[in-house]
Order: structure tokens, then C-alpha cells, then sequence
């Protein structure tokens, strides 16, 4: 019968895909996160049930929508979709009159009773079964460590002088239980004194020696592990700082920063882990070996309660994985909130919602403690468990040993040297099925971190041909332009036609959400088009490159952000040796100058994304010098003076209208409209007409036939 697999989702509004992706993996379609954001890629906005037929039709399943009592539960075809909470998408796996299990695609597998399952079953499922143009798949392999971990310089290296280093330590460590035997057997029975004392000597060498080489292994094994953490987090930054905005758009802050925080674990548990199994793996072997020599019948009783060992870590992985995802789920969201509550407390302060956010807040924290906690104590129950066994085990071996000694087929040395024998043997196979449940356990975090390493970045390449012209304006041309977020929401941009010349200034106006900012991004290259084409001085973008395209372009966006800093790195953002006479000039140019120079520290005031001094316009104004001291030939501006005053923004439009370079604006108020030389309407995702404020002095602009379009 086939197995259900809990698949969580990587996105914010991708339950109801992610619902679809396991129903897909239950008949034979396997489905990992990764082929779940490339196959399905969902809606920012989420997915109606509607949806979720549309795509699982398309993919070989065919479906019925039901509206059920919660009594009615078991006698749905199993895996089936279930709508949660009015706004969520779960997998219902097993179902009697007294509980259900289900699998959550935000926190895990999960086992309700049916009242509590009552508090947010909706009343609608979603039954699917396969088609006769259902076709099952394999995937090609799972996620690899390896394309996780990516090159560490000098990781070979490392690792071959630690091990060396190990093996020398396991060398002296395994002599002990000779030197017991050699005492008991030879010198104290010959009464050897002499003998005796040349022992106690050699092992007392040997142990200074294996003290320096234990301290010398755990130096090497921290430098090892620093610099595993340096490299590698280093390169997966930089991977997501390359990863496309639709990327972030799709998922909450505190997300993306546990699956980094996933670095670190992986980092712990292969750093040290891993070498320290091989090296319990040489031991066990040669422990085994010398077992075996003195008594089998001894060592079956060893390995019989290793076995039972092995079997009860294998029954319980998956209530530890099961555990283990449900925390790092709450951990995530927990940050999230935090995150969010830190960000937004003018918002909190004002709205007198500090108590009901700190109570919302405990309610998630207590949820990630008690995750904790189970883990805990299953960990507990665990270590008891292997206490109460290998302490069974070790009055077996040390009676049956003792009668071995009694009867003569063992001497006392013997005796003591394989209980020690028999300790390192049992210690290092509990040790190893440890570490081996540890590593499965650890692709919880590599999936989680999978989302962000092997998400293809975004292609900021381009062809042979020369760079673009800096210092003279730019022309841009957008033709049959469509864009929407996923397969199944409307288009946004819809058949988008427009032109620039160089050295025009264009207003593009229009009613909020007609996709006014949408165009401007993906004109920038922030999104991809579904279709159509975007030519810059009569090349398109991906053929120049979006690296060198946004060196010759810039942008001041709505949502655009100050970073911790002083106003003149802030100006300078990306330029690593800046000439403070540039800064200075794009600060003139964005009408700031003067009121920096009034600060106490001028251009080397802090300032931040929080806990500035700055108003509004301030920052706004200090945006916009970021954006000219580029010196760009192509510049967007999305509502760039809408913190303004009307003199300053009249100031900074005068500004800007005076420089010599093609300008596109999004703009809602008179003055910003009235410096353009065309502005552009657009209404449902296309541009719907034209005027020239010129040619309408002191009047409004004439409507347009078609609707949608508001007068600007």
C-alpha cells in the first residue's frame, strides 16, 4: 500500500499546491519541495479550490468538490483535500469516528481529535484519484549534502589531518584495556614489581601523549568548523542575494531566515559528526575483532542488545522527524512575528495593540516551547530506554564472564580487558546509530535550506555586445508586454505597448493597481514577462545583461530602504571608493544638500531603517541621491516625491527635469504630472492613452472613452 509523504510548503500561499503535490506523490508521482515550486508555482495572493482542480486536472487526476458533515470524514476516498481554517489547505490521511490524522503542509503531520477537528474544518473536501493519463515518475535522486555544502577550500586537507590525528588517538585509547590485563595477568600474579613499574610508566607516556594529540584534534576540528561556517555561509548569502524578487515576494521574512539558520546545524553535525563516526566505525571493528578472540558467546549478547537498540531508533524517526519539522515551522513563524512586531511598532504604539500582539506572540512561543519540549522528553524516554537495555546487557556479560573466569576459560586479566573492550564496542555502535539517525534528521534542515540553494537565480548575464552608453539618454521600447504572478491568477500587464525616446520624460498615471509599479519592475528586470519583449537603445534586456543594464540604470521604488549607515555611504550605496565631491553633487541634484549640511555631523550623520532622525521626505530625497549619484542614463521613479511638500517636490522636479537623461515617473499629484513631456493612462494593464501636459495649460486632461481610466 503506498505510503502518504508529508511535503511542507516553502511559500506563504503555497498550501493548497503543496496539498495537490502530496495527493500527486501518494499515486506515484513523486514530488519533493523543489519539483513542488518548479511544477506548481503558486499565487502570492493563494489558491481557490476552483484552482486546485484546474491544476490537478492538468496533471492527470480528476477530482470532486464535496460539502460533507465532520461525521462524514471517514468515508471520504483517502488522501483527500480538506479546507481549513477559511483560509488554509490540508491533506486528510486517516479518519474513525474518534480522530484524524492529517498533514499539514505549514507544520507537519498532525493527530486531532474530532472535536477539535470541528474548530476548523470548513465543511469542503476535495476527493482525487488517478486518470487513465495519470503517469507516474521517479525522481532522479534526493537532495545531496554535497550540492548543499558546495567547495570548502582546504576541506580535504582538514579533514585528512583530523582523522590522522583521530586515528593515532583510538590507537592509545584501545591499548588501555591491555595494560589492565598485563597488570592482573603478569605482574601481579609473578609479583613482578619491576614489571610493574615499566608499565605504569609506558601507559603514563602514552597518555601525556594522547592528551596532547586529543588537545592538538579538537583545536584542528574548531578551526575546521569555523571555517566551514565562513565559506559556507558566505556562498549561500551570496547565492540569495542573487535569487530573483519573486523569490522573496513569495515568502515571510522570518522563513527565509531560519532556512539560513539551517547552515549552522548542518554545519555542527558535519563538522564533527561525521569524522567521529568513521572513527567509531575503525574502533567498533577492531573492538570486535579482539571480542570475538576471546568469547563469541559473550559478543552475541552484545550484538543481540544492539540490534534491539538499532530497531527502536529506526520505530521512532519518524515521530522525531515529525517533531523536529513541526519545531523549526514554529520557530520560523515565531520569528516572523517578531520580526514584524519590531518593524511595525509606530503601527502597534498607535493602534494600542501592543497587548493584543505580545498575547499573540506568547501563543506562538508557547507553541514552539511545547515542540521542544516533546522532543525533549521522547529524548528522555529514548536515553532511558537505552539505559535501562546496555545496563541489562552489561549484568549478562559480566555473569556469564565471571563464570567463564570460575571455570577457567578466562583469567581475570581476560576479564577485564573485554568489559572494556565491550563498553568501547557497545558505546560506539549506540554512538553510530546516533549519528546515523542524526544525519536522516538532518534533512529536515537541508530540505528547508534546498529552497533557497537550489532555486535557480536569476540570469544577470547577457551576450558579446558592448556595454550600454553611459552619460546619454537612453530610448526604451515595451511591446506585447503580459505578466501576472502564477498560471492561475489574471494577467496584471496585459498586452503593454509603450515607447521612450531618449531624453524623455514619461508619467505613467492611472487608478492604484491598474499595474502602474508591476510594469515599472519588470521594466527594471525585477520580473520576468510571461511574453513580450523590452528593448533598451533597440536591444533587449537579457541580451545586454541585467548586471550591466542596472549599472546603467536607476530607480527610486515605493518601498525602496536606508541601511544602517551614515548619509554619505547611504548616497554612495555600491560604490566602494566614492569621490565625496560625487556625493555631495547628487545630494545638490536631489535637493538634500542643504539640510545635511545643517546636521551636526553632515554627511557623516547615522542614520538606519529604524531609529533615524530623518522625516519621510528626508529619506525619500536621500533615495533619490542614491539613485543620480549613479549617474544613470535611464532613471524610474516610482512616486519618488510623495513624502514632499508641493515647494519641494516643485524644487526636486525642477531638479531632476534639468538633468540630461530618459526619465519614466509614476506619479499621482499635478506637479510631478505637469514636468512630464507625455504621460501615459493606464487602466487594466495596458496603456489606454496619451496627452501632452503642455498642450493642456491650467486645464484638466480630456477622459478617455474607454473604462477603467480615471482623469489625472
Amino acid at each position: 500500500m503506498p505510503k502518504l509523504k508529508s511535503l511542507l510548503q516553502t511559500e506563504a500561499a503555497q498550501c493548497g499546491h503543496a496539498c495537490l503535490a502530496m495527493v500527486l506523490d501518494y499515486y506515484g508521482r513523486e514530488m519533493d519541495a523543489l519539483e513542488l515550486q518548479r511544477e506548481f508555482p503558486s499565487s502570492m495572493r493563494g489558491a481557490t479550490l476552483a484552482d486546485l482542480i484546474e491544476v490537478a486536472q492538468a496533471a492527470g487526476l480528476q477530482c470532486r468538490a464535496l460539502r460533507i458533515e465532520l461525521e462524514e470524514l471517514p468515508l471520504l476516498q483517502m488522501p483527500a483535500v480538506l479546507h481549513w481554517d477559511m483560509s488554509h489547505f490540508v491533506v486528510l490521511a486517516k479518519a474513525n469516528a474518534r480522530e484524524i490524522v492529517i498533514h499539514d503542509p505549514a507544520t507537519g503531520v498532525r493527530r486531532m481529535r474530532m472535536r477539535e477537528a470541528s474548530e476548523h474544518f470548513t465543511g469542503v473536501a476535495l476527493e482525487a484519484s488517478p486518470t487513465a493519463e495519470f503517469r507516474k515518475r521517479e525522481l532522479d535522486g534526493g537532495i545531496s549534502l554535497r550540492h548543499l555544502v558546495g567547495q570548502v577550500v582546504g576541506l580535504k586537507r582538514s579533514a585528512a589531518q583530523i582523522l590522522a590525528l583521530s586515528l593515532m588517538l583510538q590507537m592509545f585509547g584501545l591499548l588501555t584495556p591491555f595494560y589492565m590485563q598485563w597488570v592482573l595477568d603478569d605482574a601481579i600474579v609473578a609479583q613482578d614489581i619491576p614489571l610493574l613499574w615499566l608499565l605504569s610508566a609506558g601507559f603514563v607516556l602514552s597518555m601525556l601523549i594522547g592528551a596532547a594529540i586529543g588537545w592538538l584534534r579538537s583545536w584542528c576540528l574548531a578551526y575546521l568548523s569555523a571555517r566551514i561556517g565562513l565559506q559556507w555561509f558566505g556562498s549561500i548569502l551570496a547565492h540569495l542575494v542573487r535569487l530573483p524578487m519573486d523569490y522573496f515576494q513569495k515568502r515571510h521574512l522570518g522563513d527565509v531566515v531560519s532556512r539560513m539558520e539551517s547552515v549552522h546545524a548542518i554545519q555542527n553535525t558535519l563538522s564533527s559528526s561525521f569524522i567521529e563516526a568513521i572513527l567509531d566505525g575503525l574502533m567498533v571493528a577492531i573492538a570486535l575483532a579482539v571480542m570475538a578472540s576471546y568469547s563469541g558467546e559473550l559478543l552475541l549478547v552484545s550484538v543481540t542488545a544492539l540490534a534491539v537498540y538499532l530497531l527502536l531508533r529506526w520505530a521512532t524517526f519518524p515521530t522525531i522527524r515529525r517533531l523536529s519539522e513541526q519545531q523549526l515551522a514554529a520557530a520560523a513563524t515565531q520569528n516572523t512575528h517578531l520580526l514584524e512586531s519590531i518593524r511595525g511598532i509606530q503601527a502597534l504604539k498607535l493602534n494600542a495593540a501592543e497587548a493584543m500582539r505580545r498575547a499573540t506572540f506568547d501563543t506562538l512561543m508557547a507553541e514552539t516551547t511545547n515542540l521542544g519540549l516533546a522532543i525533549q522528553r521522547f529524548a528522555l524516554r529514548l536515553g532511558m530506554a537505552n539505559q535501562t537495555l546496555f545496563g541489562l546487557e552489561r549484568v549478562l556479560v559480566v555473569g556469564l564472564a565471571a563464570s567463564a573466569v570460575i571455570d577457567g576459560r578466562m583469567s581475570a586479566g581476560m576479564l577485564v580487558a573485554y568489559l572494556a573492550y565491550k563498553e568501547m564496542f557497545t558505546g560506539g555502535v549506540s554512538r553510530l546509530i546516533d549519528t546515523w539517525i542524526s544525519f536522516r534528521t538532518l534533512r529536515v534542515q537541508a530540505e528547508r535550506l534546498a529552497d533557497i540553494v537550489l532555486t535557480a537565480p536569476e540570469e544577470t548575464g547577457g551576450g558579446d555586445g558592448p556595454d550600454l552608453p553611459r552619460h546619454r539618454p537612453l530610448a526604451l521600447e515595451v511591446r506585447g508586454l503580459r505578466y501576472r504572478f502564477s498560471g492561475t491568477d489574471p494577467w496584471v500587464i496585459d498586452g503593454c505597448d509603450l515607447s521612450v525616446a531618449p531624453g524623455e520624460t514619461i508619467a505613467l498615471a492611472g487608478p492604484s493597481g491598474c499595474g502602474k509599479t508591476t510594469l515599472m519592475k519588470l521594466m527594471l528586470g525585477l520580473l520576468e514577462p510571461d511574453a513580450g519583449e523590452i528593448r533598451v537603445d533597440g536591444r533587449p534586456i537579457h541580451a545586454i545583461g541585467l548586471r550591466r543594464y542596472r549599472r546603467a540604470v536607476a530607480a527610486v521604488m515605493q518601498d525602496d530602504q536606508v541601511f544602517a549607515g551614515t548619509i554619505a555611504e547611504n548616497i554612495a550605496f555600491g560604490c566602494e571608493t566614492p569621490d565625496p565631491a560625487d556625493i555631495e553633487a547628487a545630494a545638490i541634484a536631489a535637493c538634500i544638500h542643504d539640510e545635511i549640511v545643517r546636521m551636526p555631523m553632515g554627511y557623516q550623520s547615522l542614520i538606519g531603517d529604524m531609529g533615524s532622525a530623518l522625516s519621510g521626505g528626508q529619506k525619500q530625497r536621500i533615495i533619490l541621491a542614491r539613485a543620480l549619484f549613479k549617474r544613470p542614463s535611464l532613471l524610474f521613479l516610482d512616486e519618488a516625491t510623495s513624502h514632499l511638500d508641493m515647494d519641494a517636490e516643485h524644487a526636486v522636479n525642477e531638479a531632476v527635469r534639468a538633468l540630461r537623461l530618459t526619465k519614466i515617473v509614476i506619479a499621482h499629484r499635478p506637479d510631478t504630472i505637469a514636468s512630464a513631456d507625455r504621460v501615459l493612462v493606464m487602466a487594466e494593464g495596458r496603456i489606454r492613452g496619451e496627452y501632452r501636459p503642455a498642450a493642456l495649460p491650467g486645464a484638466s486632461p480630456p477622459p478617455y472613452a474607454r473604462s477603467g481610466v480615471a482623469a489625472v
